[in-house]
């Protein structure tokens, strides 16, 4: 062989050769993947959703492979188009067609920098970045926007927490509670009473805990500790409670009786007392009576500004019974209320009827017995 044509035949050689380069290049450039969110920070255990589109860019339909490569050891991926589960998708000539990558981050897991990648099969490569946020552990939360509220020692509080699982498993917890002696604690996962409950892997549940402070309680500031437990994992939550003081009354009278007794049409006082047996200042209270038919009761004073606590003070009832009342027991029914208690009194009252009534019923007997011995004594001979 000359020369010349060993120097064709290399020419020759390498065109063909740099030919199929530049084909294989434009054919792996044809098609491309896309996505916009190529670098993210996330926490662990978070679930990542990418839309990832095929773009082809040539006059022929392709079918592509779709694959992803480089996943750390126990992340999961799915790849989805359409509602199905895909491998391969075919794109028309100068179109595009998108598909659904979901990415779960494991929940034990290093802080760090971790890169996979989205293949279209012999035609482009997609690198995929997520940044961990932070270390994952096997842990629970027990966790209140707001762990303190205050009021009255009458109050019921009700506390809105979250109970979160961050852990692979499905966990059932125990609620309990080492709330001081006499402290009523109640707990409603999803508003429903119970003293346990499930939560999915790196799921959470909402669980409201209502607290009624025991009789008496006083002024002060009380820590409530609740805990969600099981064999694997638990979490403390320490709520708080201040009371600003209980608030009770009493209305009674001096010697504590409830009784008297009234004749018909006349009027009677009674000295009364207004008790403040709570551990707050009481303030306007007023005084006001259910009594019978036509009968009237009137309180000196109607109102009290306040009574502070232990303390108590005097009113006095005046009672006026209906004039024609009969003979018997009658109940009069008096309250004394604040805007934050109140309390009842019964009152028994026997009422008699005036000597008046009783001497004109025995002239109307008489008459009538006169009446009758007269009619009898005039025709009873006929």
């Amino acid at each position: 062989m000359s020369t010349r044509t060993k120097w064709s035949f290399y020419r020759a050689f390498t065109l063909g050769w740099i030919l199929m380069l530049v084909s294989g290049v434009a054919l792996a450039q044809s098609v491309q993947l896309y996505t916009p969110y190529t670098k993210i920070s996330v926490p662990p255990g978070e679930s990542i959703d990418y839309t990832v589109e095929v773009v082809n860019f040539s006059h022929a339909i392709r079918d592509v492979g779709i694959s992803v490569t480089g996943l750390p050891k126990d992340w999961d991926y799915s790849l989805q188009s359409g509602g199905w589960t895909i491998e391969q998708l075919a794109v028309k000539p100068d179109e595009e067609k998108s598909f659904k990558l979901q990415v779960q981050v494991p929940l034990k897991i290093e802080k760090g920098k971790y890169t996979f990648y989205v293949n279209a099969a012999g035609y482009s490569r997609l690198p995929l970045t997520v940044l961990v946020s932070e270390k994952g552990t096997f842990k629970t939360d027990f966790h209140c926007d707001q762990p303190n509220m205050q009021g009255h020692a009458t109050s019921s509080f009700t506390f809105n927490t979250e109970l979160k699982n961050h852990t692979v498993e499905p966990q059932i917890y125990s609620l309990r509670s080492q709330a001081p002696r006499g402290w009523r604690v109640i707990f409603k996962p999803n508003h429903k009473q119970a003293t346990s409950v499930n939560v999915d892997p790196n799921g959470s549940k909402n669980v409201s805990i209502e607290i009624t402070a025991p009789t008496g309680i006083k002024e002060g500031t009380y820590s409530i500790p609740v805990q969600a437990v099981n064999s694997n994992t638990s979490a403390d939550l320490d709520l708080e409670v201040v009371i600003t003081g209980s608030y009770e009354m009493e209305l009674t009278t001096p010697t504590g009786l409830l009784s008297t007794k009234l004749t018909a049409g006349e009027t009677k006082r009674i000295e009364l007392l207004v008790k403040n047996t709570g551990s707050t200042t009481l303030k306007d209270v007023e005084l006001s009576a259910t009594n019978p038919s036509k009968w009237e009761v009137q309180f000196d004073p109607k109102e009290i500004e306040a009574i502070e606590a232990g303390q108590s003070k005097t009113v006095y009832a005046t009672l006026q019974a209906y004039d024609k009342a009969i003979a018997g027991d009658y109940v009069v029914k008096m309250k004394a209320k604040s805007p934050e208690v109140d309390s009842d009194a019964s009152f028994r009252v026997s009422v008699k009827t005036s000597w008046w009534s009783g001497a004109l019923g025995i002239v109307i007997i008489l008459a009538v017995i006169g009446g009758l011995g007269y009619l009898f004594k005039k025709y009873g001979r006929r």
